[in-house]
């Protein structure tokens, strides 16, 4: 996650000062960096994938599962200089820190090639590596790592091991001990300096389930300390931070404390990547809805399925006034920012939130469709002016790509070291990260580096990160949904379809993902003829016409299988040919209700608990038997995977040999 710089960060008083500095270093890195690749062509398509495991501790004994916050140490073991490394070599594997103190981020330690089949054979293989070596890397046996997007009993009294008081001075949450924090001093600084700037802690609400004896609609939560530690900050909650009828968090750590899965695609220059990013902006609500694995938070069922808004809420750090809100009683309109010497825009979205626009499918290489139309980016987002007449009139860059970077770039930079403050332009790009990787979109679209010259192929090329996507329980599905969204993007890239909506509409997709069952509920904004310009091409169509097809739209699942059949599918084995269309039943069965998304079957586990007392309450009773038929599953247990996948994929899975 981000830069993990050495040094010392600076408090939010002083990062501000070197916003503007920041900034403007960040944007000259971004003009050298195009200016070094923007001619590189032919670029293979290479593709990888990031994990993000919890560290769960289950105690048989009590009956009781724990957050384990003292088992980081394995980060060391894993890294280059650790004990253990060797065998990430040996296997191909990379580990990476998170926010958590209880996470592992992991990753293949090679690119994927995306024109041979066989590396897509090896993606749930390498994922599966990647478990075992944390398990055996874990000191405690009776902690495991879990691909779970949401603890479910984040915040509750006593859920981490060792037992932590949430009193901690960088986030000053109610509910969240600042030891669940990565040791390294850029994460609690970052917690610290969001809080600082918006001038009050973050404020997440999240509908709460409504059962026969869930408390009223209109009372807040009843669970909420009242504590007078942070006086000022304690208070938030009963001024109007927490609302009535929702689930409140107070810090970071409720969102960036969530796993995910990640995929990045290297693409063959940069026209190639506007126009994936630009088709891809429309898939991202869609599978946000498809992978829904969040139904509970902090120990309460939510009346949502996904994580993406609690995320979006735990980094906010908009002041009130570009929120366009009015501040809570004896808080500052302009939290902690300097006015006289700021530029002040009202901003509708986190920093952690959905793409504001595209980037048109515009270029001199022959993938250039004349779909994209300026219509169609019609949420007009703010910009900083002085970087986009930067970018327009020294660097030459086209308007909308200019648009693109002048919106990022509206950000503070929100940790700054103060070693790095004089770089390299020709050479670094930690300014410029310093802002593009604390803009955590839908998409990412990333440039290569100053030294991925044309001819320096083995510098990453032009890359477009795929970020919405909830992490699942098992490696199958995991690998499903990643080469999934790899096969869907070759298929673009091959056939060149037409996906665009008005941003308003993904928007409102995003919003639709959201809710309960959308999976199998929800109608969305669809073009359902992929070769035509015209606008009145737009439906509302179920996921299940979306990925399977139907009379108005061809489908995905048939155009990424037209994809194969022309081309990987040539060469393989029929026991490739088996897996590659068992991954994609996976995605059929799911979107059209066939199975159950993740988010559902653990809802219907707790509801149909006998422990369950219909409050919305996910008691610690419910979460151990809970977490224990995840670990199960994770096992492929025989049963347990025709209860949570259906006959017919548990039928194709134990051909395979998993169970």
């Amino acid at each position: 996650m981000g830069l993990l710089s050495l040094g010392t960060p600076l408090h939010w008083k002083d990062t501000r000062k070197h916003a503007d500095e920041v900034r403007e270093q960040g944007i000259i890195q971004l003009i050298k960096m195009f200016e070094s690749a923007h001619e590189r062509k032919n670029d293979k398509f290479l593709w990888g994938d990031e994990l993000e495991y919890m560290l769960l501790k289950i105690d048989e004994d009590s009956k009781d599962v724990k957050l384990a916050i003292d088992e980081d140490s394995i980060l060391q073991r894993l890294s280059p200089e650790g004990c253990a490394y060797n065998k990430c070599i040996e296997n191909e594997i990379s580990f990476h820190p998170e926010y958590g103190r209880y996470m592992l981020e992991a990753t293949p330690a090679r690119p994927y090639d995306g024109e041979k089949i066989d590396d897509y054979l090896f993606v749930e293989k390498n994922m599966s590596i990647r478990r075992k070596i944390a398990i055996n890397e874990l000191h405690d046996k009776n902690v495991f790592p879990f691909t779970l997007t949401v603890y479910p009993r984040m915040g509750t009294p006593h859920f981490t091991y060792p037992d932590a008081i949430p009193n901690g001075e960088a986030s000053k949450s109610l509910f969240l001990p600042d030891e669940i924090i990565n040791r390294h001093v850029r994460f609690p600084t970052l917690t610290a300096n969001i809080r600082r700037r918006r001038g009050a802690k973050v404020a997440i609400n999240v509908p709460l389930y409504k059962d026969t004896r869930t408390r009223k609609n209109d009372e807040i939560d009843p669970t909420i300390p009242k504590r007078n530690l942070f006086p000022f900050h304690d208070a938030e909650p009963f001024l109007g931070a927490a609302l009535p009828g929702h689930i409140y968090m107070d810090s970071m750590g409720f969102g960036m404390g969530c796993s995910c899965l990640q995929v990045t695609m290297q693409t063959p220059d940069l026209s190639a990547n506007r126009y994936l990013y630009d088709s891809l902006v429309c898939i991202t609500p869609i599978m946000l809805a498809l992978t829904a694995a969040s139904p509970i938070f902090r120990g309460f069922l939510a009346d949502q399925d996904v994580r993406w808004n609690v995320i979006s809420g735990s980094v906010d750090d908009r002041t009130p006034y570009e929120r366009g809100v009015e501040p809570l009683k004896g808080h500052n309109l302009y939290g902690e920012i300097d006015v006289k010497n700021s530029s002040l825009y009202r901003i509708p979205k986190s920093r952690y939130d959905s793409v504001d626009q595209y980037l048109g499918d515009v270029g001199s290489d022959g993938i250039t469709t004349n779909f994209f139309d300026k219509s169609y980016n019609d949420l007009t987002p703010v910009r900083n002016e002085k970087i986009f007449n930067k970018l327009t009139k020294e660097a030459k860059f086209d308007e909308i790509l200019a648009n693109h970077f002048a919106h990022l770039f509206i950000r503070d930079p929100i940790v700054v070291f103060s070693e790095n403050l004089k770089q390299d332009n020709d050479f670094q790009t930690d300014h410029f990260e310093n802002i593009q990787s604390t803009n955590w979109q839908t998409l990412r679209f990333k440039p290569p580096i100053q030294q991925a010259v044309p001819e320096n192929h083995k510098t990453p090329g032009w890359r477009v990160e795929f970020r919405p996507m909830e992490i699942s329980i098992t490696d199958f599905e995991n690998a499903a949904y990643a080469i999934f969204v790899v096969l869907l993007s070759r298929s673009i890239l091959k056939y060149r379809p037409n996906f665009y909506l008005p941003i308003t509409c993904v928007d409102k997709n995003m919003k639709l993902a959201h809710k309960r069952e959308s999976a199998t509920n929800g109608i969305f904004y669809f073009r359902k003829n992929i070769l035509s310009k015209e606008v009145n091409s737009i439906a509302e169509l179920s996921l299940n016409q979306i990925i399977n097809g139907s009379n108005e739209f061809i489908g995905l699942i048939p155009l990424i299988e037209k994809f194969l059949n022309e081309e990987l599918f040539k060469s393989a084995t029929e026991e490739q040919l088996f897996k590659i269309r068992t991954y994609l039943k996976l995605v059929s069965y799911r979107a059209s209700g066939e199975i159950p998304t993740t988010a559902k079957y653990i809802r219907n586990f707790v509801l149909n608990h006998p422990n369950y007392a219909k409050d919305s309450i996910v008691s610690k009773e419910i979460n151990f038997d809970l977490i224990k038929n995840l670990s199960k599953l994770t096992a492929y247990d025989k049963e347990i995977v025709k209860d949570f996948f259906g006959n017919d994929i548990a039928r194709d899975m134990e051909k395979m040999g998993y169970c």
